[in-house]
Formats: C-alpha cells, structure tokens, sequence
C-alpha cells in the first residue's frame, strides 16, 4: 500500500462527505445514529469476539495492565457505547443555531451562527469506544471524521466502523462520512496531521508519545491534552465521611483512566485525625502511597515522595500525597504541578469552595465530588470525543459544541454603509 496517496485518496472523500453532511437534516443524522446504535446492540456478540482477539494478541506482545484495561471491550461496555449513540440522537442539533443578535445604529442585525468545523482526524490508542463516541458526535455536528485507531484495537475499531458506516447509508448519507484507517502503518499518522488541505482539525486521543510527536510534527491544528494529574484536596473543613468515599471513588475505581485522581492534598489541621484511615483504605485496595515527611509519619506504609512523583500522572495503584497549611498552599500546589485537566475539594466552607473554584486553572473543578466525573457522558453530552486542557476553543470535555464554530451573521434590508 502507497500510504500517501490511501491518505489522499481518504482526505478527499473525508471532503466531499464533509459537504454533504453539513446540509443533513437533524432528523436524518438522528436516523444514522439511531441505526448505529441499534446495529451496535445486534451484534453485540461479534464485538466482543474482535476485541477477545484484540486483547489476545495485546497480552501476547506484553501490553502493560492500564493498556490493557482501556482495550477491554465486554458486553455491557457494548451496551454503554449503544446508549452513549442514543443519548447524542436525543440532544439538540447546535448545527445553524444562531444566537447573540443585536442591532447596530446602522440598522443591520449581527449575530453568530454555529457551523461543522468540516473534517475532523481522530488519533487514539486502545479505547475501542472511541470509534462509536467519535463517528457519533461528528455525525451530530455535522463533520465528517477521519478515525486513526491504534494497532492494538484494528478488528474492534473495523467491527465498530462497519456498524457506523451501516447506519449513515441507512439514513442516505455516503459511507465516507466516517472513515477508519485500514492500516497500523504508523506513516498514515504522519500523513493525516499535515493534511491542511483535507483536514480542519486533529483530536489525538493517547499518551504521552503520540502528543509529543503530534505537537512536532502536525500542520493541521490541535485539540489535546497531555496528562491527566488530577488532585484531591481534603480542606480543614471536610466532612471525614465524604473525604474518605470521595478518595476511595477518584483513586481506585479505575486507575487507567485521564481523570483518575493520581495526587491528594489534605490540610494540616486534620491530616492526623483522615488521614490514617484514608490511607489504609487505600493500602487494602493495593494502592502504594508515596508521600511528603508529615505523610510518612503519620502512614508508616508510605513511601517517600520524590519532587518528580507530584507531576506524574500514573495510571496505576500509585498516588502521591501531601500534607498541606491549608487552601492557599493547596492550590499553589496544583496550579504548580497540576495538568490543568481536573481537581476537586471537599469542604462544608462555602466560601473556600468558591475561592477554588475561582483560582484553580484547570479544565474541570469540583465541589465534594470524585474527579471520575469529568466525562462527556457524565456531563451530558452524550460522550466526548476527548479532554482538553487547551484554553483556545474549547475546554474539558469536547462535545457537539466543541466541535463547531461560529460565524458571524449580517442580515438587513438594503442597508449600505454611509
């Protein structure tokens, strides 16, 4: 296979499609998506047999545990993914909606118009749910998306892109509205992110080394985040019971994940009465602990921290801890080393939420909640085709706005300029 001329060959049908999508009716790109969904849930079965395949050959070449969590497909993440397609068919078409009009002393109006961004590329590594929540939200919102899975995931993404394909030619749309990358090659990678002529924007999806070689190299501009160094801050005026059920939550219910929490802060004044107990319901769930001298002290099984340990994002039963004076070190603390991806506190004091809430700068900031809850699907926006950490256009999770523009819109009556 000549990899640049298949990359030309996909960016010019992405084009074309990207046409016919932006003229679609809601109810037809409702129709594709409930057809994808419905084929989703049919062959439920023969996904999870691609993705028994997938993880067959990822365990055979030595794939690290949270690879291999993310590349787990079962059935009931079949049926999340399925219903994930349904609840982006039930929300509002942002396509054409105009807002924010206003007369001038010229007497023309001026308002704003959302529009299709036009082609998309998706890189991504392992998470096979990806190639629905993306094929889905570009179709919403009007774009057409070219899909770059990695190697490890290639028969579920194919398995999944068919059923995607299925559903746009059920609802009359051409099938190259979403294309997958047939090959691992990874020169197509490198073809997709200089594509300016036939791609608008590129969403990489990975670790670390897909991002820094995407921000290397791409022509085409970015929508990413590098790591996902989530903190908890446990402030003087915790409620105990919260704190510990919070921790417990953000930490350990899935370690692989970008908004797993991976740092915990916890004010001086009741680290001695939390955060024993916090920390033995950590070790019980296999968690190592890896902290600052007054941790230490107060946790026997914890390891000293290092300086690089509070800027790591582990993906893994590892968190790093600190004892701090209070909010004002909290949150120089996380705006430090944090990667502005997501951060909460607990606390009763309402005026101390407020204030970080103001003060953090990242993506996401929550109130007594676990930092698992930043996701599209948690926020309501069907899903997210990923989590920007980016200040420019969009930020947090990336749903059917952030995946239009706006434009500006003049009507009048025969008006001229004086």
């Amino acid at each position: 296979m000549d990899i640049k001329e298949y990359m030309q060959q996909v960016g010019r049908q992405a084009r074309a499609a990207s046409r016919q999508l932006a003229t679609a009716t809601t109810a037809q790109k409702n129709q594709a998506l409930l057809c994808i969904a419905a084929a989703i849930r049919r062959d439920s079965a023969a996904l999870v047999a691609a993705n028994e395949e997938d993880l067959a050959a990822a365990r055979a070449a030595g794939l690290e545990t949270a690879m291999l969590d993310r590349l787990t497909l079962s059935a009931k993440g079949v049926e999340s993914m399925a219903e994930g397609v349904e609840q982006i068919a039930k929300l509002p078409d942002p396509v054409g909606e105009m807002s924010d009009f206003k007369y001038r002393p010229s007497g023309i109006q001026i308002g704003k118009m959302r529009v299709p961004l036009g082609v998309i590329g998706i890189i991504y590594e392992a998470r096979p749910n990806v190639t629905a929540d993306a094929a889905a939200l570009c179709l919403k919102s009007g774009n057409a998306a070219i899909l770059r899975g990695g190697s490890e995931a290639i028969r579920s993404n194919r398995a999944i892109a068919a059923l995607v394909q299925e559903g746009l030619q059920s609802a009359g749309l051409a099938a190259e509205c979403v294309q997958v990358i047939n090959t691992t090659d990874r020169a197509a990678v490198g073809e997709l992110i200089t594509m300016r002529e036939f791609v608008d924007v590129i969403v990489p999806r990975g670790g670390k080394g897909l991002i820094a070689r995407l921000l290397a190299e791409a022509r085409v501009p970015m929508i990413q985040h590098l790591d996902g160094n989530c903190h908890v801050y446990i402030d003087d005026d915790a409620d105990p019971a919260k704190a510990l059920r919070i921790v417990e939550n953000a930490k350990t219910q899935r370690y692989g994940t970008c908004n797993t929490a991976e740092s915990l802060l916890v004010a001086r004044s009741v680290a001695a009465a939390q955060l024993p107990a916090i920390a033995a319901m950590l070790t019980a769930k296999g968690v190592e602990i890896r902290g600052c001298a007054e941790t230490c002290a107060l946790v026997p099984t914890a390891l000293p921290a290092t300086e690089e340990d509070y800027y790591t994002e582990f993906l893994a039963p590892i968190i790093s801890v600190k004892v701090v004076a209070g909010i004002d070190e909290a949150i120089a603390h996380i705006n430090q080393y944090s990667s502005k991806h997501t951060e909460a506190i607990v606390t009763d004091n309402h005026p101390k939420a407020m204030r970080f809430l103001r003060e953090v700068d990242s993506s996401s900031v929550m109130i007594n909640a676990s930092t698992r809850f930043a996701d599209g699907f948690e926020y309501g926006l069907g899903a997210e085709i990923g989590i920007s950490t980016d200040k420019i256009h969009a930020r947090g999770p990336v749903g059917l706005d952030g995946l239009t523009s706006q434009k500006w819109v003049v009507l009048g009556d025969g008006h001229v300029r004086a």
